[in-house]
Parts: C-alpha cells; structure tokens; sequence
C-alpha cells in the first residue's frame, strides 16, 4: 500500500504541474485583472507559477517519505534528508521563480538547511 500511494503521488505531482500548466495558469495569465505589483502583473505571475509547482515537489518529498517507510528504511535521519532536499528544491524554485523577490525563498533555505544539519548532526 505504501509503495502504491507513493507511485500515485509522483503521478499526481506530474499531472498537477502538466496539466495546471497547461489548462489553468496559462488561460488565468491571459486575463487583464491580475494584480499588478512591483510595476506589473509578472511579480504575480511568477509566484503564481512557482507556487503551483512547490506543490508537486512537496507531493514527490512525501512520495519519497512513503518509498522509504515501505521498504523499512525511514530513519529519522534520512527522513530530514529527504526534507532537506525538498526544501532546498522549495528554495531554488522560489528564488529563480520569483527573481528573489518572493521571501520566501530565504524561509526554504533555512528549513533545508536546518532539516539537514539536523539529520547530519552538525551542530551550528
């Protein structure tokens, strides 16, 4: 069952980002009325998009969780890598997705850094 839900997790992840791609964001980034901030509506456009997809990265983290639980191998420790990777992927898309101008990013590198140096058991 676990190997299962995490299969249907990578796949979900894939139809999310394809197909929100495709038939959500695309026609909604046509519209006029978007927010417009920092000068224009692309600010909100990008964080649109990277938002959309952070959910499918997140979808494939837990999909990774789940592959190491069937197979006896979620450790703690590997757990946090697993979170740790997750998040630095959070991070990067956040920070090239928005130009750095989302926040965010800064929040995503300090969780992955965190979750990792945690499940090495580097102290700081």
């Amino acid at each position: 069952m676990l190997y299962l839900s995490s299969g249907l997790l990578v796949l979900i992840g894939f139809a999310h980002s394809y197909l929100g791609e495709r038939y959500i964001l695309i026609r909604l980034f046509r519209r006029e009325d978007l927010p417009r901030l920092f000068g224009g509506d692309d600010f909100t456009k990008r964080t649109l998009r990277f938002a959309w997809h952070i959910t499918t990265l997140c979808w494939w983290g837990f999909a990774a969780i789940l592959l190491l639980l069937a197979r006896g191998e979620a450790s703690p420790d590997v757990i946090g890598l697993i979170v740790g990777v997750t998040f630095t992927l959070h991070f990067l898309v956040a920070l090239i997705g928005s130009r750095g101008k989302h926040l965010s990013w800064i929040v995503f590198l300090a969780v992955a850094l965190l979750a990792v140096f945690a499940s090495l058991n580097v102290s700081l």
